[in-house]
């Protein structure tokens, strides 16, 4: 997300979001925030046709899901502070449904195996049935009914 997009959602003005990211610059490492680059720059005022002669003088900051994170630890505003508890609540719940889903994907595995068991054995006992079938001749059929005397 950019530097002004995140402002907003904070409630803070955006030199005030870039202002306490440089005083905080090791708690957001390349992997959680990083400055566009000219190019990027000049691509993203031309995606939202903003002037190219107005505006910022710098390329916005840009923020990743853990940047985000991290803004709220060091913005001071009510909103940031909403903020990371929400975050916080978030990943619980995150990890309780992974955790969730790790458990069923066992049980998953389980009955695989189980029926893959269960479809060997079966396979094998078909195999055998075959085997005793070509092995062992058919008795000679008899004749069903009646039977004149002597016939």
């Amino acid at each position: 997300m950019l530097d002004a997009d995140l402002a907003e959602l904070y409630q803070v003005a955006t030199r005030r979001l870039n202002e306490q990211v440089r005083r905080n610059l090791s708690r957001f490492p390349d992997d959680f925030a990083f400055e566009l680059t000219a190019d990027e720059a000049t691509n993203l005022k031309s995606q939202f046709a903003t002037s190219s002669w107005g505006g910022r003088r710098s390329p916005p900051d840009t923020f990743t899901e853990h940047g985000v994170a991290m803004l709220s630890s060091v913005l001071k505003s009510g909103r940031a502070v909403q903020m990371s508890i929400l975050i916080i609540r978030a990943f619980v719940k995150m990890r309780e449904l992974l955790a969730s889903h790790k458990n069923l994907a066992a049980r998953v595995e389980k009955l695989e195996a189980s029926q893959k068991r269960h479809a060997s054995v079966i396979n094998i006992l078909a195999e055998e049935i075959e085997d005793l079938k070509r092995l062992s001749p058919e008795p000679p059929k008899r004749r069903i009914g009646f039977r004149p005397p002597g016939a």
